[in-house]
């Protein structure tokens, strides 16, 4: 007979599950929102990482969005496809844009302008990744300031209902 295998989980785990099943949720309202042209998407889940982020820290904020990732290409069934190393490499240049904008001057840099910055970042990896390994071709510059104008529109749409969110108590984990 096979030992089992207890993992111990604190109550910090299960809050960052929570949170990341909250995120991969409005990751599958948003796949059925019609998009008017491929790859520009709302960022919904966003949202969840950015009050994630102000209430609990980076790491947590960086667990729930790479988690999302993660469980959103299996559910999509897009695992380790181009369209998870898109999503992989503009969650992660968000995080690290938001990783350093936690150092910039809080009165100056709320909320709002940390959702732009990282709709920028996330725009950012991903056309790196497109024009890196999938599409090399000078061409996919022309598509810069539609994704760009999606990039701060959206941005600054989820950063205010983050804001929101905010402004309310925060439920202890």
């Amino acid at each position: 007979m096979m030992p089992s295998l207890k993992l111990e989980t604190s109550s910090e785990d299960h809050h960052l599950a929570r949170m990341a099943a909250a995120a991969l949720g409005l990751s599958v309202l948003e796949a059925a929102i019609p998009s008017p042209l491929p790859g520009v998407k709302p960022g919904l889940a966003n949202i969840v990482t950015l009050i994630v982020l102000a209430r609990y820290g980076w790491r947590a904020a960086a667990w729930v969005s790479l988690l999302r990732v993660m469980a959103g290409s299996l559910l999509f069934g897009n695992f380790l496809a181009p369209g998870f190393f898109l999503s992989l490499s503009g969650a992660v240049c968000s995080l690290l844009v938001l990783a350093a904008s936690r150092h910039l001057s809080q009165r100056l840099f709320g909320t709002i302008s940390q959702s732009i910055l990282a709709a920028f970042a996330h725009i950012a990896g991903q056309m790196a990744v497109v024009y890196l390994w999938l599409i090399p071709h000078a061409g996919i510059a022309w598509l810069l300031p539609i994704f760009a104008a999606a990039a701060l529109l959206f941005g600054t749409v989820n950063g205010i209902i983050a804001a929101r969110f905010l402004s309310s108590p925060a439920t202890p984990p």
